[in-house]
């Protein structure tokens, strides 16, 4: 066995060897390690096993090989590192979304605690919503301590209505609505840039119809104390009527860590 190194994602978090099929049809398995990058081209860094019998093995020579793909690559590459995050998820702790710094944020660091999801937006009709999230979140701190998190995630994606940076997004939500929850880097939660996290949320509660996409600004999920997806909300239902799911879900035992 020769390994092979390639640079690869921060939000890859699986360590069991896998199996990627390259557009040339050849089987490869390989070790995650690190992040995707949205070049137009990439670099990836992983452990790779070649075998004797296949015709292709000359390729892996040195224990250090840099290997660039084509954008039509990149895409497909993407595709299958996406699948494999997201099957092998089993709870929300496996994600490291960035926050507001542009740094990854472990979820594991919210293990035994309820999490409130949101995507959020600036200039929707229902951004007014951020008023009645800050309340439900120090309403249940004031209740159950640090116990309850709500994480907004803006995202630009609906009518082009949280357009501004991530320095502004912030100093919005202070300034106009003495938000005081933690608001992360702006993603993408639908298509093909969707960020891995809000695949999964898509993934464990399907909306309409079990459709895998979320639909407008605020939408909410809810995350029991055991890391798993509770329930999950329409826009139109208010922070003020989640009060009792997550009094609910506050209640349950802690799960053994």
């Amino acid at each position: 066995m020769i390994p092979l190194q390639i640079p690869i994602p921060t939000h890859i978090h699986t360590t069991a060897v896998r199996s990627i099929r390259f557009p040339n049809k050849t089987h490869f398995p390989f070790l995650l390690h690190s992040s995707f990058s949205s070049s137009s081209s990439v670099s990836y860094n992983f452990v790779a096993f070649s075998r004797r019998s296949s015709p292709s093995s000359n390729i892996w020579t040195s224990r250090k090989t840099d290997l660039t793909f084509k954008k039509h690559s990149q895409n497909y590459v993407q595709q299958h590192i996406r699948n494999i995050t997201m099957s092998s998820a089993a709870t929300i702790y496996e994600f490291e979304p960035l926050n507001k710094k542009g740094e990854p944020t472990p979820l594991s660091e919210y293990k035994g605690k309820v999490l409130l999801i949101v995507n959020t937006a600036s200039k929707c009709g229902f951004t007014p919503q951020y008023e009645g999230l800050e309340k439900l979140y120090k309403d249940m701190k004031e209740k159950h301590g640090d116990d309850f998190v709500v994480l907004g995630f803006p995202c630009n994606q609906f009518g082009g209505q949280d357009p501004g940076s991530d320095e502004e997004i912030q100093s919005f939500c202070q300034i106009n609505y003495g938000v005081s929850f933690p608001i992360m880097k702006k993603i993408d939660v639908n298509g093909d840039n969707a960020a891995p996290l809000f695949q999964w949320l898509k993934s464990e509660k399907p909306g309409l119809l079990g459709l895998q996409r979320v639909k407008w600004n605020f939408e909410k999920w809810l995350v029991g104390r055991d890391g798993k997806v509770k329930q999950r909300w329409a826009s139109t239902t208010k922070p003020e009527n989640l009060e009792k799911a997550v009094t609910d879900a506050l209640n349950e035992a802690k799960s053994e860590l």
